[in-house]
C-alpha cells in the first residue's frame, strides 16, 4: 500500500508577471489545491425509442483552486500578479499552473489560466485562509500508477 504525503507536491504558476511556487512550502492551507474540470466531457442524449446517443465535447477546461493560510507571503505574490495581469489585456490569461505528485507520478498541467476573481479578505477571530481560484482554458491531466520510482533500496 502506497503512503500519501502533501509534501511531495510541487505546484507553480508562471506568467507574464512572476513565476512562483504554490505548492508544499508555499503555506498551504489543510485543503490544499483543487483542478476540476469545468464541465462533463460527454452529454448522453436519449432517443423516443430507448437507443442512447453519446456526444464527446472537446473542452478542456478547468477551475483551479488554490487555498493559502491568511499569513502565507505567497498571498503577497497572488495580489501583485494579479495587479499586473489586470493592468493589461495583453497580460491577462497566459499564466500556466503545473501541478505535480512525485510519489504518484501525477502530472497536470493548466494553460491560458486567468484569475477568476480576487481572493475573498476575511479578518477574524482565527486568521482562515485565502482562496484563490483561476479559470483555465486548457489541463492536461496525466495520473500516474501510484508507485514511486525506485530508490536503490533492496527489498
Amino acid at each position: 500500500m502506497a503512503t500519501y504525503s502533501f509534501q511531495d507536491n510541487m505546484c507553480s504558476i508562471v506568467g507574464p508577471n512572476g513565476s512562483f511556487s504554490l505548492g508544499a512550502g508555499a503555506g498551504d492551507a489543510e485543503g490544499g489545491i483543487s483542478v476540476v474540470m469545468t464541465e462533463d466531457k460527454d452529454t448522453m442524449t436519449l432517443g423516443a425509442d430507448g437507443q442512447v446517443m453519446h456526444s464527446l465535447h472537446a473542452s478542456k477546461s478547468a477551475t483551479v483552486t488554490v487555498r493559502l493560510l491568511k499569513t502565507s507571503p505567497t498571498n503577497a505574490l497572488l495580489s501583485a500578479m494579479y495587479a499586473a495581469d489586470a493592468q493589461n489585456s495583453q497580460n491577462w490569461g497566459f499564466n500556466t499552473i503545473s501541478v505535480r505528485d512525485m510519489s504518484r507520478n501525477d502530472v497536470i498541467v493548466c494553460r491560458d489560466a486567468a484569475f477568476a476573481k480576487f481572493a475573498d479578505v476575511t479578518y477574524a477571530k482565527d486568521g482562515g485562509e485565502m482562496t484563490w481560484t483561476f479559470h483555465a482554458g486548457v489541463v492536461d491531466f496525466v495520473l500516474g500508477s501510484g508507485i514511486a520510482a525506485a530508490t536503490g533500496v533492496a527489498g
